[in-house]
């Protein structure tokens, strides 16, 4: 059915939640999913970053009730175990700006073995956002 592009910009647990489980889901609609880390997101790229990811400050002191409402949908908690978890798909991509990993400290070499490419931004717009059926921004 086509491609979806996204673009993630954020890295807090509650507000990363929600694209990765339109990524997740649209693998099962698209033939080609592909996600740009941009800005603070850059960090979910590294094992670190997924672990010590916190909830919004909208919304602290809530984060065991999310994880649980997590739970209890049927998914992990665990961040890098839902990234492990799309990668079995085998239709989804995960790219890394290349401005916002040199901000924020994030390189191949530092990344998840799950990250696909570092990539400008530039790129990712011309050659996975242009086209692709759906393109989703958070």
């Amino acid at each position: 059915m086509g491609r979806l592009a996204m673009i993630i910009r954020d890295d807090s647990y509650d507000r990363v939640l929600t694209p990765l489980a339109f990524g997740y889901l649209g693998a099962a609609i698209y033939d080609e999913v592909d996600i740009l880390f941009v800005s603070w997101a850059a960090k979910l790229l590294t094992e670190e970053g997924l672990r010590d990811a916190k909830i919004s400050a909208d919304h602290a002191g809530q984060e065991e009730m999310v994880k649980e409402g997590v739970r209890s949908a049927g998914l992990p908690d665990d961040l890098y175990e839902i990234i492990k978890l799309m990668k079995e798909t085998e239709k989804i991509n995960f790219y890394l700006c290349s401005l916002a990993g040199h901000v924020f400290g994030v390189s191949k070499e530092s990344a998840i073995p799950e990250l696909n490419e570092v990539v400008g931004a530039t790129w990712f717009l011309t050659k996975k956002a242009h086209g692709a059926e759906c393109f989703m921004q958070f």
